[in-house]
């Protein structure tokens, strides 16, 4: 309820009017207040920073899928998160098509089961492929085979290990998949009035293309949901990644293969010596027999060594460590 006036302001208010002070058009054209509509049915769990940070995440998924995949399909792999919304268990249930492939994934430690659908044209493309085929889908829809499953099944377990990596600024998740559903009636994992976010993927095998949905419900986040927001993720991602390209560089570098030479002496020789020069002839160095000799790292001076052999090749036997270029 609003302020009640005096007669005192209230006969300033109609003064203001009488005299032009004041606009009775423009009184009327204040914004008021928007209220908003809160549907009890279809609490609003997810807010909007946890489903773009959801967004975040699955697009490192899509990057992670794009570089894997071809390696067990050997076709060029084509991944880009498209949307990500919050709806009750039952509307994504009932949208549903049917012959459908849902992998029913364990996402330990956390509580709970979240679901992977795939489309079927892109389950009968995965089998045509991994047949040898050229990756195509069938023209008339049918329900899978057990040995199909099977193969689809391959596929889905290499997507559900790659759930690692982009979580891990969240959570160390150690992922599992439960079994294949072909029926939805069969994953029920959560009551259908149930919070979920469904992560929607464009998946691009060759020419053909298909949808693949991330179901998360809530309860299953819940222990995590603080941890979903942008300022956290992006302030533990930029620690993590500091820490794993450093250990990346270091393993890249500690395998490289760095040329060392050993420098006996130099001499200068004309080019009329050089070009006269035959077998037997011997050229004179500035290094006595006794002289340690000098080791390049490649065009570095890092150390000084003796010359000698070693099983029956010659070999140098490093003397003292230069630390600086000289």
């Amino acid at each position: 309820m609003g302020d009640v006036l005096s007669q005192n302001e209230i006969d300033n208010l109609l003064a203001a009017l009488s005299s032009g002070e004041l606009d009775a058009e423009e009184i009327k054209q204040t914004s008021e207040k928007k209220v908003k509509n809160y549907d009890f049915a279809r609490p609003s769990k997810f807010s909007k920073e946890h489903l773009r940070t959801l967004n975040i995440i699955f697009e490192h998924y899509a990057r992670l899928l794009s570089t894997n995949l071809p390696a067990y399909l050997r076709k060029n792999v084509q991944v880009e998160v498209i949307n990500s919304e919050a709806v009750t268990y039952s509307e994504f249930t009932n949208a549903l098509s049917n012959p459908v492939i849902l992998g029913i994934i364990d996402f330990a430690p956390l509580q709970g089961n979240i679901i992977l659908e795939l489309a079927d044209n892109l389950g009968y493309a995965i089998v045509d492929r991994m047949l040898g085929g050229g990756g195509y889908p069938l023209e008339k829809v049918r329900d899978f085979s057990e040995i199909e499953l099977m193969m689809i099944e391959r596929i889905i377990t290499v997507c559900t290990n790659l759930l690692r990596e982009p979580w891990s600024n969240v959570i160390q998740l150690q992922p599992r998949l439960l079994r294949i559903e072909t029926n939805s009636q069969f994953a029920q994992i959560i009551s259908p009035s149930e919070m979920i976010s469904i992560v929607t993927l464009n998946l691009k095998i060759g020419n053909i293309e298909g949808m693949m949905n991330i179901c998360l419900p809530y309860v299953c986040l819940e222990t995590v949901i603080d941890k979903l927001n942008t300022k956290y993720w992006y302030s533990s991602m930029i620690t993590s990644d500091n820490q794993s390209y450093q250990e990346a560089i270091e393993v890249a570098i500690a395998k490289a293969k760095i040329p060392i030479r050993a420098v006996l002496g130099k001499s200068t020789i004309s080019v009329n010596d050089f070009m006269n020069m035959q077998r037997g002839d011997i050229i004179k160095l500035n290094t006595k027999v006794d002289d340690e000799l000098t080791v390049y790292v490649g065009n570095l001076n890092k150390f000084t060594a003796l010359p000698g052999a070693s099983s029956g090749s010659y070999a140098v036997k490093i003397s003292s460590i230069i630390r600086g270029e000289e």
